[in-house]
């Protein structure tokens, strides 16, 4: 596994394509603690989305949502420092993953890792 950084000024519209791409795909999502501690969130729910929650033009939390309809689940996480898109060998995207100021984690892992376009069935141009 590969992780790529994202730029900050790059978040929001990162976020917005990698919903829409990976929207009801499921997900487990686990926090991190700076001292190796883990804790699993929820497991195997659909993504609802992964959005920046802007103030004044920047970023100042990231909230995601998953989980059915009926019982979706919301996450937020307060004053984000850095963002990752963890990617297989392939380049097939794994998940990402967002670290807060106090160096607390949060993974989105995909239960499955597909290349986006292999899921719509249509095979990218080469």
């Amino acid at each position: 596994m590969s992780a790529r950084e994202i730029p900050r000024e790059e978040w929001p519209r990162f976020l917005d394509e990698f919903s829409r791409a990976h929207a009801g795909w499921l997900v487990t999502v686990e926090e991190r603690g700076p001292g190796g501690s883990m804790r699993e969130l929820v497991r195997e729910v659909p993504l609802s989305g992964v959005s920046a929650e802007l103030y004044g033009g920047q970023t100042r939390g990231i909230e995601m949502i998953a989980g059915p309809r009926d019982a979706e689940w919301t996450h937020r996480i307060a004053a984000p420092i850095r963002l990752r898109l963890n990617e297989a060998p392939d380049g097939a995207e794994e998940g990402i993953e967002a670290e807060s100021a106090g160096g607390l984690r949060t993974l989105v892992r995909f239960r499955s890792v597909v290349p986006p376009e292999l899921v719509d069935g249509v095979l990218p141009e080469r």
